[in-house]
């Protein structure tokens, strides 16, 4: 198990929002944090810490009058940490190659190959031949609907009648290098994981999968751990003292160690 940093940026600013309460309509969103300083400021911290396989996340649709500001904002992080995190945000076939060059790992996906409801084999085989297997992160981001956890698309707005089961992740996991599943539920809640979300993760055995939504303490990291059978990466969004919380990176690498 590995902590794995974030970066969201919405608006052209570095925050952390309620993932649940992101709307288009008005460029809004429920703010826990929202940075005085650049993206490049996080990103030298994860550098200077060697922390790896983070993601920079852009948050406004491309329609938006943000959208500018807020992709120079991801260019500076990954340029600040050239291959030390991934980008994501409205990454398409056609400009995947600009945020590769700028520094990303890896690029993230959802809506593109997630799209209508269902999944684009078309798309998935554009942006595979875009930038190869080996730099492509899925994106299933999931919400519950009767019960039930969907993939949930355009920026965690839409439902997908796609349903997050085992068989779909190993089915999909011949596709990607990665997966980076945010339980929307609880993100940005600091009010404790999802533990359903976690367990489904832990049966991911073939590629490195991260989970993000609701870590608050070093315990919920240790319940992931635990959970997903020591499998599943974490992210740490509005609990890290980064912004605006109480965890400090060294007490968590610490906390994951004993």
């Amino acid at each position: 198990m590995q902590f794995r940093p974030c970066i969201d940026i919405h608006n052209g600013k570095v925050k952390q929002i309620v993932g649940a309460s992101l709307r288009d309509q008005g460029d809004s969103a429920a703010e826990n944090f929202v940075a005085d300083c650049p993206s490049s400021y996080y990103a030298s911290i994860y550098r200077e810490n060697a922390l790896s396989g983070g993601h920079v996340i852009m948050l406004n649709s491309k329609d938006s009058e943000f959208y500018e500001a807020t992709k120079k904002q991801a260019l500076l992080a990954l340029q600040t940490y050239p291959g030390g995190m991934q980008a994501g945000g409205g990454i398409t076939d056609e400009n995947a190659e600009e945020f590769l060059k700028a520094g990303a790992s890896h690029v993230i996906v959802t809506s593109f190959v997630f799209n209508d409801g269902r999944l684009q084999e078309e798309n998935l085989r554009k942006i595979q031949n875009a930038v190869g297997k080996e730099r492509l992160v899925l994106d299933l981001s999931c919400r519950r609907k009767d019960g039930k956890l969907y993939i949930v698309t355009d920026r965690w707005q839409k439902f997908t009648d796609i349903e997050v089961t085992v068989e779909l992740l190993e089915e999909l996991s011949a596709e990607c290098d990665e997966y980076l599943i945010h339980a929307v539920d609880v993100e940005g809640k600091s009010a404790g994981i999802d533990s359903e979300v976690v367990k489904l993760l832990s049966k991911v055995s073939s590629i490195p999968v991260t989970y993000a939504g609701g870590v608050r303490s070093v315990e919920d990291l240790k319940r992931i751990r635990d959970i997903g059978e020591e499998r599943v990466n974490a992210t740490v969004g509005s609990a890290l003292k980064l912004f605006g919380g109480t965890l400090e990176i060294d007490e968590i690498r610490n906390g994951l160690e004993h």
